[in-house]
């Protein structure tokens, strides 16, 4: 097996940036999902309230993060860490220490989606606080994460997209690309589903990923990646559920939840081999 796709997410919710290798990192791939928007109440906005974000193109230079979008010439926003007080924000039930970023991009947000992201403002992750990822599943391991939704990495495969897509096309639907699904890293894998049978992925480089949970799907599935529209048709977020790939779990399940067990500061790259070991039954 092979890995066919590297994609980094600087900005949670926003358009990804499709890499050919990353650093490693206990916290996921290097800048990935290291700032976040929040609202007034400073709780975490995706996607799921705004689809528009889906329209936010990102890129990083040496000095600066950029975001584009075709209504409004692009902002750079410097990496050197912003001046200013530390504020408390939300992802899920977890409050996370950030530092806001200026107010230029609040309003430049405005500007590039409307009245709707009135009140939204950018905020990067303190980077001295640490947001644990739920011991549940670590096997009494530990496991950080920056602003994902709950694991550093999410692991794919071809396999289970093709049979996601035949199952779509049966029922008179049109196949989905693998962005719906927003991964970190993408395996080309012929047979589908079997990334949940799989305990550990090792890569070529020495490092080591251990599959923790199956990532349970939500709505952000069914916004189209390139137009920031949803289709009238609940999909393909339908068909999964139809699939129950995970018939001891509620809800729809796409991809694999990871967390780096060796190869620290290593590089990954696409085209690694990786072997995985499977899970005891």
């Amino acid at each position: 097996m092979k890995i066919t796709q590297l994609t980094v997410y600087p900005v949670k919710s926003l358009k990804g940036i499709s890499v050919t290798q990353s650093e490693l990192h206990g916290h996921g791939l290097a800048w990935d999902r290291r700032w976040m928007l929040v609202d007034a109440q400073q709780r975490f906005v995706t996607q799921r309230q705004l689809p528009g974000l889906a329209t936010i193109a990102v890129e990083l230079t040496d000095q600066a993060l950029v975001l584009s979008h075709p209504k409004v010439d692009p902002i750079a926003i410097s990496l050197e860490d912003p001046q200013g007080n530390l504020r408390l924000v939300k992802v899920w039930s977890d409050h996370c220490k950030a530092l806001p970023e200026s107010d230029d991009v609040s309003r430049w947000l405005v500007a590039a989606l409307g009245e709707q992201a009135q009140g939204i403002s950018l905020v990067r992750f303190a980077t001295e606080f640490t947001r644990s990822v739920e011991e549940d599943f670590l096997a009494g391991g530990e496991a950080h994460t920056y602003f994902s939704d709950g694991y550093p990495f999410l692991i794919t495969t071809t396999g289970s997209l093709d049979a996601l897509n035949q199952a779509l096309v049966a029922n008179g639907q049109s196949p989905v690309p693998m962005n719906r699904f927003r991964p970190n890293i993408v395996i080309d894998c012929d047979d589908a589903w079997a990334e949940d049978q799989w305990a550990t992925l090792a890569g070529e480089g020495g490092y080591e990923l251990t599959l923790r949970k199956p990532c349970q799907r939500c709505k952000i599935t069914t916004v189209d990646q390139h137009t920031g529209t949803i289709p009238a048709q609940a999909e393909p977020l339908k068909t999964l559920l139809s699939l129950n790939t995970q018939p001891h779990l509620k809800g729809a399940h796409f991809g694999q939840n990871a967390t780096l067990t060796t190869g620290q500061g290593g590089t990954i790259r696409v085209g690694d081999e990786v072997v995985s070991t499977h899970r005891e039954t």
